[in-house]
């Protein structure tokens, strides 16, 4: 049975070494400095204004989790939920919990909520082909960073 639930304290080595293993797969273009792992359970601990995070158990064994992030679009016209990170450890992957999470995800959004965002690398198909099914598509930018 599957059970989508917030991140607690007690998760906190399942989801840095979920997030390393993200961290390291072809879905992401870059490695991220160890101390973000970090940093971002300790926002998901204070405070689910900026980050939100789900964590996924099969048979009551964690078997990944998604990471959202808080903002708001003048170009959606309200507030938008980034999908920043969805992982599905391997030997999880292909029972459909990606795809029951964004259901849930897409079914229970508040009218407020106007947009559903993610980034995808072109080279990950699977995962692209799940999110077109689910009605997302390509926008047509390129994104830029100044990082500090």
């Amino acid at each position: 049975m599957l059970n989508i639930r917030r991140i607690t304290a007690t998760d906190k080595d399942e989801y840095i070494n979920m997030a390393r293993e993200f961290y390291s797969t072809d879905a992401v273009l870059f490695c991220v400095p160890e101390g973000h792992f970090f940093a971002t359970f300790d926002e998901l601990m204070r405070s689910d204004c900026y980050a939100v995070c789900y964590i996924f158990e099969l048979d009551g064994k964690i078997a990944g989790y998604s990471l959202l992030a808080n903002t708001f679009s003048q170009e959606a016209g309200g507030k938008v939920v980034w999908i920043e990170e969805i992982f599905v450890l391997p030997e999880f992957r292909g029972m459909g919990i990606a795809k029951n999470f964004f259901t849930q995800l897409i079914n229970s959004r508040t009218p407020d909520i106007k947009r559903f965002r993610l980034e995808a690398e072109r080279a990950n198909e699977g995962a692209i082909r799940l999110y077109k099914s689910l009605g997302f598509d390509f926008l047509d930018y390129d994104q830029m960073v100044l990082d500090f």
